[in-house]
């Protein structure tokens, strides 16, 4: 692994980190706004299309099955997500939804022929356990229809990382354009008869340039220089960031299992993403020995 590749991975490692800090700023700005849930998906939508189209200036649509399949994962993703949370509890949409990990590993391996090793299970093991514990208050075996969505909102987040990865070589930012162009033009129907106030419509825009546009442009850079696994698996920090911003705004303190599996997620991500270097720097030194002159 050449220094400017490790420079790379570092850099998207970065830039994933930030993502799913602008994406767990969602539950938090979303209860600013007063509106429909569709609406709100399609209105932030539209705003965080016209950030991204006015950050490539000249967007490349080559309508390739991989910017076509991304584009409609991204759609599935966010809409699926949108109604299982009208018909589960949030723990459970959460919770489904980010069995995505053990999908991206399956798919990964087959259409990208990204090897996933012993590792790379243990650590989607020891993840989804920290968020059970993380949600386990609030889960509930109600709403059998919406944790379907739920989980079809997964199947969905896995196919848009596996999508986004096989344009790894070109510009993968357009199918997040693509992807919210159409998610907008399926919710702003519902806007004009849920208008929301002036502070919903700040809790709108924040919610397009930040918590979408912004980070999407970052996802999209990052996702050229990682597995489609790593990129997936880091993001799961977004739920546990979740109550930091509860907490900073009102107070709220999460629970005792809460803090367990939040913790059990931060500890297995990051020496998951210390292992590759880790094993790099082992098969250098290795090398530097082999290649040492016999002292004899």
């Amino acid at each position: 692994m050449s220094p400017k590749l490790t420079g790379n991975r570092a850099k998207a490692i970065l830039y994933l980190v930030l993502t799913a800090v602008m994406w767990s700023l969602g539950g938090i700005l979303i209860k600013l706004v007063d509106s429909n849930a569709l609406a709100i998906a399609g209105t932030r939508s539209a705003i965080a299309s016209l950030i991204i189209w006015i950050y490539l200036k000249k967007p490349k649509f080559t309508w390739s099955p991989a910017q076509i399949g991304a584009a409609l994962s991204y759609t599935g993703t966010v809409i699926f997500f949108v109604v299982a949370n009208k018909l589960t509890t949030a723990a459970n949409a959460i919770l489904l939804q980010y069995t995505a990990p053990i999908y991206v590993a399956i798919l990964s391996a087959w259409l990208l022929k990204e090897k996933v090793k012993p590792y790379d299970w243990a650590a989607i093991l020891l993840t989804l356990g920290g968020m059970v514990l993380f949600f386990i208050d609030g889960l509930h075996t109600s709403g059998f229809m919406g944790n379907i969505c739920a989980l079809l909102s997964g199947v969905c987040f896995a196919l848009f990382a596996v999508f986004m990865r096989m344009q790894k070589n070109g510009s993968p930012i357009e199918s997040v354009l693509l992807g919210n162009l159409l998610t907008a033009l399926i919710g702003l129907p519902f806007l004009p008869g849920a208008m929301p106030d002036t502070r919903g419509w700040m809790g709108l825009i924040l919610l397009g340039v930040v918590q979408l546009g912004v980070s999407y442009i970052l996802y999209s850079e990052a996702v050229k220089h990682l597995r489609a696994l790593e990129t997936i698996l880091i993001s799961v920090l977004e739920p546990v960031l979740n109550p930091v911003w509860v907490f900073l705004t009102i107070g709220e303190v999460p629970g005792t299992m809460a803090f367990i599996g939040g913790a059990v997620v931060l500890v297995v991500i990051t020496v998951w993403c210390s292992i590759p270097a880790v094993m790099n720097k082992r098969i250098k030194s290795e090398q530097a020995e082999s290649v040492k002159p016999n002292a004899s």
